[in-house]
């Protein structure tokens, strides 16, 4: 009973907020009719954003919703390609599948799509379902992991209506989708882990995610034939559903802008590039004014004592500072490294690998670092999120550290991800800092400290950390460091670092606190309901922004 009462609380107030949004977003749409001027002759923006959730409204399918507004009220129609059970299996619900041991179970279509029906009453949908193609699942049946990695197949001249104008299509001897290479990043972020396995359940998955990119192809293609957009906006770009789709698109020369959640509450980056990789056009004379440096530095301190969040997720519930335990450990050392390590829905993706060919590989290079210099205590720490309810990683740091027997090294401490010690504790006791791609990397260069990453992060865009171009040179920068007397850091990286920091998350990220509020739901929103001119391009910066980033290509920053 004691738990009971929280629960039927909990679930009231869910059910509550999921009635506001269904009225707000109908609310939304009578506005739209009422005082948008629509211009006539304008081709269509299209929106795709299958990914975003399965029912409820998150944050990005909001700013999906809330740039179609603003595209709208700026007199340009807008389409929504809609999946209607279109998806043999979808990423988020195979994600929840394997987390409850069934990795066959079907999507939960009939909510998602009931979701869909009020989420896109804004504007015309085009939905599209699932149909098995039998020759491609023939095709793939007996193929193990490692081929069904880099498969292709040729999309099919017969979607091509030879009415269309030739020039707005692929010629259909080059379209042959790569079909493997566009699944597999969804692959593992839904099992939570890089090296795949090659049995029966990933196998299975596998075929289903390419039998559903391929007949989404099909269906997009015949979407893009009909509708004819001007530019087609999606989330993410790396899930296989909105992959297929901007590759596709993008074949054809069609514009594709990406989103994805931003860095501060309620906050959207919007880029013509890859949102994950957070591409950042930063002014070569941009520099902080004192009022900005200010803002900074009160953000900072926030974070510095673990109070902030990302997607509404709080990673550090009780930070930590150095037990007497630890100090008196150190104390026996010549100097402190501290390794932070990711979580691997992170590094597994694209854009990580640049210099090691994955996190595991980094961190065995650190672990053999270790073994030549006993001097030297290395802190290797698994991050907070690691294992996160829902999301914990398949192929973790911690089963790493076991496998590889950190423990016994007299000269290596792990941090399991549950321990919530102060990271920037660390960092101030350090000779330096070793990374792979994790925003702490950032941080430590915000604090001065000398920072060695082992992967590409959107922080390494512009001089901020040491990023050496190979393992070898990795290994003996490393080396170097550890035999230095003093470490002499660039002061370009302080600067650069807060520069990075600053105009990616309060110029480069659109703001929408205006417009939503926390739903009970973490990572999940609720609509405010708002003047219909406060949703237009002329009543709100961020839709001005929005709608002249989509329709005329304009960077996506808040003027200052």
């Amino acid at each position: 009973m004691q738990n009971l009462i929280p629960r039927l609380q909990r679930r009231t107030r869910r059910e509550w907020q999921d009635w506001q949004n269904r009225r707000n977003i109908a609310y939304i749409g009578r506005q739209l009719a009422a005082h948008a001027k629509i211009q006539p002759g304008q081709r269509p923006v299209a929106f795709f954003n299958t990914t975003t959730r399965l029912s409820g409204i998150s944050q990005n399918a909001a700013f999906s919703l809330l740039a179609g507004v603003a595209v709208q009220f700026a007199g340009t129609p807008v389409v929504h390609f809609a999946c209607k059970a279109g998806l043999s299996r979808c990423v988020l619900a195979s994600a929840q599948a394997f987390e409850t041991g069934n990795p066959t179970a079907p999507p939960p279509c009939k909510a998602c799509i009931a979701t869909s029906e009020f989420l896109f009453s804004d504007a015309p949908t085009l939905w599209y379902t699932f149909q098995r193609d039998a020759a491609l699942s023939a095709a793939i049946q007996t193929l193990g992991i490692e081929e069904l990695s880099c498969f292709e197949y040729p999309l099919g001249p017969e979607i091509h209506p030879s009415s269309q104008p030739q020039t707005n299509h692929l010629p259909p001897a080059t379209c042959h989708l790569p079909l493997g290479p566009l699944v597999l990043p969804s692959l593992r972020w839904t099992l939570r882990r890089h090296h795949l396995l090659d049995d029966e359940p990933t196998r299975f998955l596998f075929r289903e995610y390419i039998l559903s990119a391929y007949h989404l192809a099909r269906e997009f293609t015949a979407f893009l034939d009909t509708v004819d957009p001007q530019a087609l906006v999606i989330f993410n770009g790396v899930m296989y559903p909105e992959a297929t789709a901007r590759w596709l698109a993008r074949q054809r020369g069609i514009r594709v802008v990406a989103h994805e959640v931003g860095h501060t509450p309620f906050s959207a980056f919007f880029t013509d590039g890859d949102p994950t990789a957070y591409p950042v056009q930063i002014p070569a004379d941009f520099e902080l004014t004192p009022e900005q440096d200010a803002r900074l530095d009160e953000y900072l301190e926030t974070r510095f004592q673990g109070k902030f969040s990302m997607a509404g997720i709080r990673f550090w519930p009780d930070m930590k500072g150095l037990d007497e335990s630890f100090l008196q450990r150190a104390a026996q050392f010549h100097q402190i490294v501290p390794v932070f390590s990711n979580v691997i829905f992170d590094t597994s993706q694209i854009h990580a690998n640049v210099v090691f060919d994955t996190m595991f590989a980094w961190l065995d290079a650190v672990l053999d670092i270790a073994r030549r210099h006993p001097e030297t205590l290395f802190v290797i720490r698994a991050h907070p999120d690691e294992q996160r309810v829902g999301k914990a990683s398949r192929e973790s740091v911690a089963e790493w550290a076991a496998r590889s027997r950190v423990s016994d090294l007299p000269n290596v401490i792990f941090v399991p991800s549950n321990e919530f010690i102060s990271s920037y504790e660390l960092i101030q006791r350090s000779k330096f800092v070793m990374v792979y791609n994790s925003t702490i990397g950032m941080e430590a260069a915000l604090m001065g400290a000398a920072v060695l990453s082992g992967g590409s992060a959107r922080y390494t865009q512009i001089p901020t950390v040491f990023l050496p171009p190979t393992p070898a040179a990795y290994r003996q920068q490393a080396d170097d460091f550890l035999s230095a007397e003093k470490i002499i850091v660039p002061t370009e990286f302080v600067r650069n670092a807060r520069r990075y920091l600053y105009y990616s998350q309060y110029i480069s990220e659109l703001p929408f606190s205006d417009f939503m509020e926390p739903h009970v739901q973490p990572g999940f929103v609720v609509l405010k309901r708002l003047p219909w001119r406060q949703m237009t391009p002329e009543g709100s910066t961020t839709q001005r922004v929005a709608a002249e980033g989509i329709l005329q290509g304009k960077p996506f920053v808040i003027p200052q």
